[in-house]
């Protein structure tokens, strides 16, 4: 059936900037790919998706215009590039996968994320 398996999360201090990647195998590779996050003490929220060709792309309000989400189909990845990174943006950020915007089969494990002050 295959995974999802994210990286490049790590610590970082506020204004900085990360790109966290996600590579799929077998099936998870799929129409649209995405991207959340989760707090401590918060329910998991959406942070962005992106469809097959690239050409629709969607973000939550908090990240706009900070974040980008991109897909390498070749490759079946997609990325998150996140800058200008604030203390509220610490979580652990999941992919996911599936095959409508917000309808999603396939979760990775999640890569944490913490932004200092």
């Amino acid at each position: 059936q295959g995974q999802l398996v994210e990286s490049g999360g790590g610590l970082v201090q506020a204004g900085d900037s990360l790109r966290l990647s996600c590579a799929a195998s077998g099936r998870t590779f799929t129409s649209y790919m995405g991207w959340f996050r989760q707090a401590p003490g918060k329910e998991r929220e959406f942070v962005a998706a992106i469809n097959w060709s690239g050409g629709s792309t969607y973000y939550a309000d908090s990240v706009k215009g900070r974040f980008t989400i991109s897909r390498d189909n070749g490759k079946k990845s997609v990325y998150l590039q996140m800058n200008s990174l604030k203390p509220e943006d610490t979580a652990v950020y999941y992919c996911a996968a599936g095959s409508g915007f917000m309808k999603y089969d396939y979760w990775g494990q999640g890569t944490q994320v913490t932004v200092s002050s």
